[in-house]
């Protein structure tokens, strides 16, 4: 199901801590990037936090900027961004900050968290999601009850580790602070556990005043059927390089990447690649790859179209390269209209030789985009 872009965002020392264990907040970061966080929190639909870090700091959650804020309201948008927290057993305090500034709140609780906080006095709608907490179901509600499309978090550490763990967050935003805790018994970022694999890919690094700022994004493909966000960072490189063809009115524009299971691409193309009129997506890109390389039976192919079934350019479509590759996993954003070929079905001939097929509609349009002349 289509859910919110999860940006998680955190400050910590440099041996990661988020906080000390004094009675003031540790502050790690200066003014500009507080500022810098005030820029990302106008920029989101949401902001989330856990009970923990409500009971902890008594955060408001605001815009700071009456200027960002103006722009907010000219676009269309709330003044602030829906404030959003979680809560299992319902125990918040209905006097917190929170409750009392900024624009409409929500909180996800359990079934018996939900009883606690009806007759708490709590100013927001409260949402239960069953006998326990489910991210997923949370993010889907926030997604399609709550049109938030891009969400940000700001803590505590177990929200973001549970995130992570659980393979939910697109973007991690790490401020690094030049100054070290060294208390055990301190809040660190992340705690022990299984975490999605792969090395993330560094987006963005850069000093704001004596801190640095690192944006991380996933790499590593999902398995069989299950999407992670890496799957939407790769599919969206897909539809990026679909947008570089050459024009035609005679053939798609297409855009292909093929990456390994720990998140290594592989190789890339696009149709009509280096002159010539009759090279597909997928065909450019696997024929970079050495047919022996052990990682393409582990690899995921990701096609801004569905990759097709029958050509008259090359004697072997694209959907019986990949399985000739061993590939056995393929994300793509649009199956294939019957603009060219009637009744194509790339994704039943990839099934039928042991090939999953994922699609995910949300990036239909940009896939599209570039082929908009040929489609009514």
């Amino acid at each position: 199901m289509p859910r919110p872009y999860v940006l998680l965002s955190a400050a910590v020392s440099l041996d990661g801590y988020l906080d000390d264990t004094g009675p003031e907040r540790l502050l790690l970061s200066g003014p500009a990037d507080f500022d810098r966080v005030d820029e990302v929190r106008a920029s989101v639909d949401a902001i989330l936090v856990g009970a923990g870090t409500l009971r902890a700091d008594n955060p408001r959650l605001l815009v700071n900027s009456p200027e960002r804020r103006a722009a907010r309201v000219a676009a269309g948008e709330p003044e602030y961004p829906l404030k959003v927290t979680v809560s299992a057993g319902g125990e918040l305090d209905p006097a917190a900050r929170f409750w009392h500034t900024g624009g409409d709140k929500v909180v996800y609780t359990t079934d018996r968290g939900a009883e606690r906080l009806r007759g708490s006095g709590v100013a927001a709608d409260v949402v239960p999601l069953g006998a326990e907490l489910d991210w997923r179901l949370l993010l889907e509600h926030l997604h399609d009850v709550r049109g938030v499309r891009r969400l940000m978090v700001e803590g505590g550490g177990t929200v973001h580790t549970q995130l992570l763990q659980q393979e939910l967050a697109d973007e991690v935003q790490l401020v690094l602070a030049p100054l070290f805790v060294g208390d055990p018994d301190a809040p660190r970022l992340f705690g022990p556990g299984t975490y999605q694999g792969g090395r993330l890919r560094l987006v963005e690094s850069r000093a704001v005043e004596d801190v640095v700022l690192m944006r991380y994004e996933p790499t590593a493909p999902g398995t069989g059927g299950r999407t992670v966000p890496a799957d939407r960072h790769w599919l969206r490189l897909a539809c990026d390089l679909a947008a570089q063809c050459p024009p035609s009115r005679t053939a798609f524009s297409v855009g292909a990447v093929v990456v390994a299971a720990d998140g290594t691409e592989l190789a890339r193309g696009h149709s009509r690649e280096g002159g010539d009129p009759a090279v597909h997506a997928e065909e450019a890109a696997l024929a970079k790859i050495d047919p022996t390389d052990p990682r393409l039976a582990g690899a995921t192919v990701y096609s801004s179209l569905e990759p097709c079934a029958r050509r008259a350019s090359r004697p072997r479509p694209c959907a019986r390269l990949i399985l000739d590759a061993g590939v056995r996993r393929v994300v793509t954003a649009w199956r294939e209209p019957d603009t060219f070929v009637v009744e194509a079905d790339g994704t039943g001939v990839l099934a039928a030789g042991g090939t999953e097929v994922v699609l995910m509609p949300e990036w239909a349009e940009r896939a599209k985009a570039p082929n908009r002349h040929l489609t009514p």
